[in-house]
């Protein structure tokens, strides 16, 4: 037997309101954090606005036959999509050479740079973890040196917009659930 359990209050994580929801079974209980989540600290959206971040696993393998990966979001105008960069790790079968990865991305002026962010070697550093490395698309993550397999993973986020009206939505949906209270009964009066 499967039960959902919702948490209805929201906790904070690294700024940010983050709902849990678990799936119960018989052998093992499975917790994941609902990746769709509003953000007050976004600086694009105006005070009366909030924005809405949604969180996707990201992974590419790169190697001497695909020796790049070009990150690009969709084009919608009230969309932005970022590259949040976890591991980089060599994969079953890399050599005993140096795999050298790098980043070609924006920087805060609008230019275009590349950034070496890894440099892997099977017999001492066969795994990097990068923290939070977050980059705004169009982002490129090119194998430089080596032959790999080399897997670069993380998170796809997209922040959107949260319209006033979407609010407001949410808040008569929430108003619809409550139950009125029960009023007493009237005593019948005797004829």
């Amino acid at each position: 037997m499967r039960t959902l359990i919702v948490c209805d209050a929201p906790f904070i994580f690294r700024g940010r309101s983050i709902r849990l929801k678990s799936f119960n079974s018989k052998s093992q209980t499975v917790t994941f954090a609902i990746m769709a989540f509003c953000d007050d600290e976004s600086s694009d959206v105006g005070p009366a606005g909030q924005s809405k971040l949604e969180s996707f696993l990201f992974t590419c393998e790169l190697s001497s036959k695909v020796p790049f990966y070009t990150f690009q979001g969709d084009e919608e105008e009230d969309l932005e999509h970022f590259l949040e960069l976890r591991t980089v790790c060599l994969g079953e079968g890399a050599k005993e050479e140096s795999n050298v990865v790098e980043v070609t991305a924006m920087n805060h002026q609008g230019k275009t740079i590349s950034v070496p962010i890894a440099n892997l070697h099977i017999s001492c550093l066969p795994m990097v973890s990068l923290g939070e490395f977050e980059l705004k698309a169009p982002v490129t993550i090119r194998l430089k040196a080596g032959t790999g397999p080399v897997t670069v993973s993380g998170l796809h986020l997209i922040a959107s917009e949260v319209e006033d009206s979407d609010l407001s939505d949410e808040e008569d949906d929430e108003e619809e659930e409550e139950i009125s209270p029960i009023k007493p009964a009237k005593k019948k009066q005797n004829q």
